[in-house]
C-alpha cells in the first residue's frame, strides 16, 4: 500500500491518496512518467482521478469545484 501526498493548487493543502500497489511498482511507474512517458501509460492500473492527483495535486473535490460536473466525488454525489 502506498500513501502519496501532493499539494492542492486550489486549496494549498497537502492531501494524501492511497494506492493499492507495492512501493517498488509505484516507484517504477513514477520514474517512467518522470522520464517522459504519458501518465496513463506509466500508471495504467490507476483511474483518471488518481492519475490527476499524482500529476497536478487536484483531488476529485477540487476538480468538482473548478468544473462543477455531476461525477461522484469520493463516494458523494454533488
Amino acid at each position: 500500500m502506498i500513501h502519496y501526498t501532493n499539494r492542492s493548487p486550489i486549496t494549498g493543502e497537502n492531501n494524501t491518496m492511497e494506492f493499492d500497489m507495492l512501493q517498488t511498482v509505484f516507484y517504477d511507474c513514477y520514474v517512467a512518467w518522470s522520464e517522459g512517458a504519458n501518465i496513463q501509460d506509466a500508471f495504467p492500473m490507476l483511474d483518471a482521478d488518481q492519475r490527476e492527483f499524482i500529476k497536478t495535486g487536484l483531488t476529485p473535490k477540487d476538480w468538482f469545484e473548478i468544473f462543477g460536473d455531476d461525477r461522484e466525488v469520493e463516494g458523494f454525489s454533488y
